[in-house]
């Protein structure tokens, strides 16, 4: 009886150490989430110029006036578009030369008006009450057209404003000088400032 009751306590131990050893038949546990992936691409614009607009003027009695114009070029991939604004370099409005001056034009972008004697100023064709048309004015001899001065640096004009992304945008911006003999010989210069701007 005491070796069947020694069987019988092995056979029960073999029996639970089965049990403890053997797999469970229990389902593993599982949890999922997600995560999103935002690619923030940032706006960015680029802008180029002519670089230098050179007016050839032969002045006479009463005044003789020439234009040359400038192309400014901008790409953005903003989808609001742009805003692009002309200025002068700084406060100084003259084309000067040493001691010499060519006075900026009294017309303004809301009143542009035929260019003054010994003056110069900026037009773009169509823009406000500017002449609809500049392309024909290479050399500028007619007083019919309207110019205004260049704005000082701390008030710039805004010129062109868009709505959408934009690759090559061209803006023309004509200048033209009027001078008399009265007016020393020589280059007369001064820098205006263009700032293109994303919406």
């Amino acid at each position: 009886m005491k070796k069947y009751s020694q069987i019988s306590n092995r056979l029960v131990a073999l029996l639970m150490l089965s049990i403890f050893i053997m797999p469970l038949g229990v389902s593993a546990a599982t949890d999922t989430d997600n995560t999103t992936i935002n690619a923030t691409v940032a706006s960015v614009i680029t802008m180029t110029t002519s670089g230098s607009v050179g007016i050839n003027i032969t002045p006479v009695t009463g005044g003789a006036q020439s234009s040359a114009s400038d192309t400014v070029t901008i790409s953005t991939n903003n989808s609001a578009g742009f805003d692009l604004t002309l200025a002068n370099s700084d406060a100084t409005l003259t084309l000067t030369k040493g001691g010499d001056t060519i006075a900026a034009h009294a017309g303004t972008y809301a009143s542009p008006t035929a260019l003054a004697n010994n003056s110069w100023g900026y037009a773009v064709g169509g823009l406000g009450t500017f002449d609809a048309s500049y392309s024909a004015l290479s050399n500028v001899t007619s007083s019919a057209t309207k110019w205004a001065g260049v704005p000082a640096s701390g008030s710039p004009q805004n010129i062109k404003s868009t709505s959408s992304t934009a690759s090559g945008d061209t803006t023309t911006v004509w200048y033209s000088a009027k001078a008399d003999p009265t007016k020393p010989n020589g280059s007369y210069t001064d820098t205006v400032t263009y700032t293109a701007t994303t919406k």
